[in-house]
């Protein structure tokens, strides 16, 4: 029987690619289909994949897309109750969260809530919900799997073996496309060359991310809670080849490591089909092509983010979420060029300095805390001009 997925973010990079690997098995069909106003590709993804119901986040985007899906046998809605109704419907077995954002906060709470399978790629929620997420999803008996290339391969790597028995989680990163270069060279480069990725195919948003890494930061905090470790228990190591995924470190300096060539669709087709392992067709990583595997400590003052980010987990509460609003709204901004790239750590480090800390946040409180910041960094752009 055909497992059923609904996919938050269809035409974005993981939703793409998760439909892609769909039209290659007929393990999987498609009861929903969301995205945030890209309805032309939605309507594309709907004539092929016969979704039962279309979403589009921004409600001015509802009524084109009603009128665009006249001739398709399937419903239409909007906003967030569209995305909580194609996460929590009855027939769904698998929920891909893989919105950009806080919005996938939400959806994933009601599906959780559900009992739906999460497939996770929108590391945001667990960024800013965490202490809630997680123990939501062991008192719902949900399980969360990973889609993120390197908590996948974490997760893989603990497949078998004692929680008590993990000395550490070592998080790779790429590096991203300023790696090389000196603080002073980074200073004047625009979002055009951070958009230039020497590895991933990903989209704007965490492409910016990887070249501040914020993107690293943020699965920091992620692994904090999707695997149960202190933030002492994790270690960014800087692998620019992006062959090694992550690493688990064991308490008898034993190390387990997920390998493979750098596609996303390894992970997703991992999360979808977990636990089996579904035969493709996907590159196969060649040993005798490596050139070389190299490692590097991340270099904190021309990297500040991540600074930042380990920063927000260490004071906890409501900060990662404070955290995870600004730079979003920063991220926007670069993308613009109207700001410079330091200036998002810079206008980061004032957002957190300026929302009061929430020791126990609810999701309430957690939701309010991320207006506020997106808020305060609109007056602080607001000012500078």
């Amino acid at each position: 029987m055909r497992k059923q997925i609904s996919i938050l973010g269809s035409t974005g990079s993981i939703g793409r690619q998760t439909l892609d690997i769909i039209s290659d098995t007929n393990r999987f069909s498609v009861y929903a289909l969301a995205c945030h106003h890209n309805i032309d590709q939605l309507i594309e993804q709907a004539e092929r994949y016969s979704p039962v119901l279309l979403v589009v986040y921004d409600k001015a985007m509802y009524e084109p897309l009603k009128s665009a899906a006249a001739h398709l046998n399937c419903r239409v809605s909007c906003g967030m109750e569209g995305l909580v109704e194609a996460a929590t419907a009855d027939p769904v077995d698998i929920v891909l969260t893989s919105v950009v954002g806080s919005i996938g906060l939400m959806p994933t709470i009601e599906a959780i809530k559900a009992k739906k399978t999460i497939a996770l790629a929108n590391k945001e929620t667990l960024v800013t919900a965490g202490e809630i997420i997680m123990p939501l999803a062991a008192a719902h008996g949900v399980s969360i799997l990973p889609v993120d290339s390197e908590h996948s391969a974490i997760f893989q790597c603990l497949q078998g073996q004692h929680a008590d028995s993990v000395d550490e989680i070592l998080l790779t990163a790429s590096g991203g496309p300023f790696r090389t270069l000196t603080k002073s060279e980074i200073a004047v480069r625009r979002a055009s060359d951070a958009l230039k990725h020497p590895n991933w195919a990903m989209g704007a948003k965490i492409t910016i991310d990887s070249a501040t890494l914020m993107n690293k930061g943020l699965e920091f905090i992620e692994a904090k809670w999707l695997f149960g470790v202190s933030a002492e228990q994790i270690k960014v190591i800087v692998h620019p080849q992006s062959i090694i995924h992550s690493m688990v470190r064991y308490k008898d300096q034993s190390i387990i490591a997920q390998l493979g060539a750098p596609d996303m669709r390894v992970p997703i087709i991992y999360a979808l089909d977990y636990p089996n392992r579904y035969p493709n067709k996907l590159e196969k990583l060649d040993f005798f092509a490596l050139k070389s595997l190299t490692f590097e400590a991340p270099d904190l003052e021309r990297f500040p983010c991540l600074a930042l980010a380990i920063d927000s987990l260490a004071q906890g509460g409501n900060m990662p979420a404070v955290l995870n609003a600004a730079n979003e709204e920063l991220v926007a901004a670069y993308l613009k060029e109207t700001i410079g790239f330091y200036d998002i750590a810079e206008y980061i480090q004032k957002a957190m300095a300026a929302i009061p800390k929430i020791e126990n946040p609810a999701i309430d409180d957690i939701l309010m805390s991320d207006k506020m910041a997106r808020v305060e960094i609109r007056r602080l752009l607001e000012l500078r001009r």
